[in-house]
């Protein structure tokens, strides 16, 4: 599946895969993040971090009538303040869009999946 960007030039074909890739690298970048979560985690209570070539599993994109909504999968380092880092992510990835590719992001939900102690 691909969303479709369409200006006086013509129209861009941008895969789902290059966006999660996208909005999962500028939210590990975030301070506080500790890693990406899979949206189908939870196996025997533990949460397994992604790492930079599974990003698509803690991301999911939805494309609804021209709006474009994504929900991100996080955990946290422990001791941040988790609002200002679901914040920061939020405001990050929408900025890390707009300007790779040219797309408005109309919301990005923040799911909490942990809290972890760093060494």
């Amino acid at each position: 599946m691909s969303i479709e960007v369409r200006n006086e030039y013509g129209t861009v074909s941008i895969s789902k895969e290059v966006i999660t890739t996208i909005a999962g690298g500028a939210a590990v970048e975030c301070y506080g993040i500790v890693g990406m979560a899979s949206r189908k985690q939870l196996k025997d209570g533990l949460s397994e971090i992604l790492g930079k070539e599974n990003f698509s599993k803690g991301v999911v994109v939805r494309n609804e009538e021209d709006n474009i909504d994504i929900d991100m999968y996080i955990i946290v380092g422990y001791g941040t303040k988790v609002s200002e880092v679901a914040h920061n992510v939020q405001n990050q990835v929408k900025y890390s869009l707009k300007k790779m590719i040219g797309l408005d992001v109309n919301t990005v939900n923040i799911y909490i999946h942990g809290v972890r102690v760093t060494s």
